[in-house]
């Protein structure tokens, strides 16, 4: 295959699965069915457009090729049950009438404001409270974007035998549920985008939440996060919330090449090397901050200060111009809000900036029974400690952080400084 064929085979994947995926949903009521039809009409496209060429309207090939796939396994089923035959040949005709319409609007897919209202249907279908967190990441990774099984896998650290698992148990689950494919009505629908944001924004801390694998980020879960998150801004237009969480996606993920060294060690946010932040992207997620109307409370004001902390951060031009004051003020107003223990961590950090070390270790009290087995807290108040030069405390610090970490990038790191404090 060429490589004009295989990059518009790549741009229609990304571009029309959701689509294409959301409209199958809602004609035939199945999810693995369209799932699988849409799976064989790529695997169709890989085969002819190399040697027929690359059609003028991908999505309506894709849709046609998907399309015909589903009714061929509605009409061997039918066969199977012994049905009447007049009775699948309507159901076939009928269907057929109704894609070939559908077909006809393809070509402007993005702008159809039905295709736009089913994929926010998918969306919510995937992201249910009738499902675990998780399993509503996965799914929206998998049937929205139409991340592999095997990508999904990696990007959850787990086997995939284990993810193709979660998938089915959650599609099963959804369809035991008779669970409908339509949006919420008007008065649960900010409800059920809180939902949708939590599922978006665990996919996203998935890349920046190492386990005991060596690599200390997995950019690839927050790639995918910052393209759901581009299209609920999208498909919900004007919301302070979802522009929020886009915003701080955009200027987090800014960093990812910043974090670890060439020789692949980990780089604290201090120690950064500021050239190598992507610039567009901060740009990009200070944009959409700069209009937004400060949100009341709940979700939406949560994701607006996490934003704003990282704003801080990202407009600075070196970590000695960072507004410690600012964000020590933002975590406050942020753990007021959410009662949260890793709130208070970071506020420590950064009232320790701002202040010094021992009001950080101040902040830092009491927070071992609300994390037990965290290496952060032990981390943190081993580098507060050696600001004050209290070397053997910082050192025991130090030694059970290590014994708490399960990620090798962040062990080197913690070995490293427990080297240096003993030096002293």
């Amino acid at each position: 295959m060429d490589a004009s064929t295989t990059a518009a085979l790549e741009l229609a994947h990304r571009e029309h699965w959701g689509p294409l995926m959301a409209l199958l949903v809602g004609r035939f009521r199945r999810l693995e069915l369209a799932e699988d039809a849409l799976a064989d009409a790529f695997e169709q496209a890989s085969r002819h457009w190399p040697r027929d060429g690359v059609p003028d309207n991908p999505a309506g090939w894709l849709h046609t090729a998907a399309r015909r796939r589903a009714v061929d396994v509605l009409r061997a089923e039918a066969v199977r049950a012994r049905r009447v035959p007049e009775l699948v040949g309507e159901q076939v005709d009928r269907e057929e009438r109704a894609g070939r319409a559908t077909a006809e609007r393809l070509a402007e897919v993005e702008e159809e404001v039905l295709v736009r209202d089913d994929v926010l249907r998918l969306v919510f279908l995937c992201c249910h409270p009738a499902l675990a967190l998780e399993a509503r990441a996965a799914l929206t990774l998998r049937l929205v974007l139409g991340l592999p099984t095997a990508e999904i896998a990696r990007l959850f650290l787990v086997s995939e035998p284990t993810m193709a698992a979660r998938l089915t148990r959650a599609r099963k689950k959804l369809v035991g549920a008779g669970v409908a494919l339509r949006l919420p009505p008007g008065e649960r629908l900010d409800d059920r985008v809180e939902d949708v944001l939590r599922v978006v924004y665990l996919t996203f801390t998935a890349g920046y939440a190492p386990g005991a694998e060596p690599a200390p980020v997995e950019g690839g879960a927050a790639e995918e996060a910052v393209r759901l998150g581009r299209l609920l801004d999208a498909l919900l237009p004007g919301r302070a919330d979802v522009r929020a969480l886009l915003a701080l996606m955009l200027l987090q993920h800014s960093r990812r090449e910043a974090r670890v060294s060439a020789s692949g060690e980990l780089v604290l946010l201090p120690d950064q090397d500021r050239a190598r932040w992507h610039h567009d992207e901060i740009a990009e997620g200070l944009g959409l901050l700069v209009d937004l109307p400060v949100p009341r409370g709940g979700t939406a004001l949560e994701l607006y200060l996490q934003a704003m902390v990282a704003a801080v951060h990202a407009g600075a031009p070196t970590a000695a111009d960072t507004d410690w004051g600012l964000v020590a003020g933002l975590y406050a107003q942020l753990e007021e809000l959410t009662g949260s223990a890793v709130v208070r961590l970071n506020r420590a950090v950064a009232v320790a900036e701002a202040d010094g070390p021992a009001a950080g270790l101040t902040l830092l009290d009491g927070l071992e029974d609300q994390l037990p087995r965290s290496h952060r807290l032990p981390a943190v108040r081993a580098e507060l400690l050696w600001r004050q030069g209290r070397t053997g405390a910082a050192a025991a610090e130090f030694e059970r952080a290590l014994q708490l970490c399960p990620n090798e990038v962040e062990q080197a790191h913690l070995h490293r400084r427990l080297t240096e404090v003993r030096a002293v």
